[in-house]
């Protein structure tokens, strides 16, 4: 998965934070991106672990676990999807709403450390 992605980054607090939004490839495969930015986490999770055409180690799909988690208030699964993000052999490179380019496991620490914050980030 060399490939460059761009990045549809949802950030948001429990108390309903900024959100941060750019448009995906076509050609990316859905991770649950729609249900979380509905604020409906357990149909992401259903969504993501339902989706046949996800590798196993898709690190955007891992984010976005753990973000569904998190907003579940499951921490310490959230913990446990962003850092199968950061040690999976998958990297792709991803482009946030500023227009900063960053690598997958840069943004699944990333994601970890909004989590210690009670934040989450999400990808398209």
């Amino acid at each position: 998965m060399a490939s460059a992605l761009l990045l549809a980054g949802l950030l948001l607090s429990d108390i309903g934070g900024a959100v941060i939004t750019v448009e995906a490839e076509p050609a990316r495969i859905d991770v649950g991106y729609s249900e979380l930015a509905a604020g409906n986490p357990a149909a992401a999770i259903a969504h993501i672990k339902a989706n046949n055409q996800l590798d196993s180690e898709d690190p955007a799909a891992h984010i976005n676990l753990g973000a569904a988690y998190a907003r579940l208030g499951q921490a310490d699964e959230a913990r446990a999807h962003y850092r199968a993000a950061m040690l999976s052999p998958a990297r792709c490179d991803l482009e946030l709403a500023d227009g900063t380019w960053i690598d997958s496991r840069k943004a699944a620490r990333l994601a970890e450390r909004l989590l210690d914050r009670g934040e989450t980030l999400a990808l398209r």
